[in-house]
């Protein structure tokens, strides 16, 4: 019997997310770790099942996360992402409900790097005329 699943990346900030949806229950399991033990913000939780409560999906399938990188918000994004990917993969009449929701899209916000001579990105040390 063969596997049927879907695979989807995901990428926001440093965070890398592979993300794996196989016909299931609903059960999320994030680098071997249940969903609310590795993420114990309701808030990060929220965003991560967004594309699953807008197509009404949640216990459809058990997605199996491989997520590397970041902080615990850039890696909800770039889930979030994956499982959206994923889901379009599975069925592609869902992509226009999960693009005009804006959950295809890849969000390129990083962080600017520091230059050289100053504090921080932006930042430039005190002016003084004297």
């Amino acid at each position: 019997m063969a596997l049927t699943q879907f695979y989807g990346t995901g990428r926001r900030k440093t965070s890398v997310a592979r993300v794996y949806l196989r016909p299931g229950t609903g059960k999320i399991v994030v680098n071997k770790r249940p969903l609310d033990e590795y993420f114990y913000r309701d808030s990060i939780k929220l965003v991560l099942r967004q594309p699953l409560s807008i197509t009404n999906t949640g216990d459809d399938f058990d997605i199996l996360v491989n997520v590397t990188g970041g902080g615990l918000a850039g890696q909800a994004g770039a889930i979030r992402l994956g499982i959206s990917r994923a889901l379009c993969e599975s069925n592609p009449e869902l992509r226009a409900t999960l693009k005009e929701n804006g959950l295809l899209t890849r969000d390129a916000r990083k962080v600017e790097r520091k230059k050289y001579g100053q504090p921080g990105a932006r930042k430039r040390f005190q002016f003084s005329k004297r």
